[in-house]
């Protein structure tokens, strides 16, 4: 996936929500957890520091979600429940971004997205995050 990467914009399924984005590292920090609340919400995200989402519309549509430690803090569309962006527990200074919500950008753009251990996150263990596996896309002919 190539392309500018400087101001994306994005929203959730209704539009309730819509922001802006600047991705710290372009798609080269694209990835998916194995976390209980990752694995189960499938999403592939990109990275973007404190500062790089901007709410435009909708801030009041927003709902969080924490769990565990309660650091991460996992935002939402109130309305139709799409998974937006969350803070991330290991570096609190960045946001995790849904891809599927970037206008123009799908996960299944990425053949292969790797996958990051945080069944065994780093901020319990101490050692550094551990890729777990990858997840490939083979479109079919």
């Amino acid at each position: 996936m190539t392309g500018n990467t400087s101001r994306l914009t994005g929203q959730c399924h209704c539009g309730a929500v819509r922001f802006e984005v600047s991705l710290s590292d372009g798609f080269n920090a694209i990835r998916r957890c194995t976390c209980s609340y990752c694995r189960m919400r499938g999403a592939v995200v990109v990275m973007a520091e404190m500062g790089g989402i901007q709410i435009l519309e909708g801030r009041e549509r927003l709902t969080s979600y924490r769990f565990h430690t309660g650091t991460a803090q996992h935002f939402f569309c109130s309305r139709c429940g799409i998974y937006t962006h969350h803070q991330r527990r290991s570096d609190q200074s960045l946001y995790a971004v849904n891809v599927a919500c970037l206008d123009g950008i799908s996960p299944f753009d990425f053949p292969e997205v790797p996958v990051m251990d945080g069944v065994n996150h780093t901020s319990d263990t101490g050692k550094p995050t551990r890729r777990a596996g990858t997840l490939h896309f083979v479109p079919a002919p």
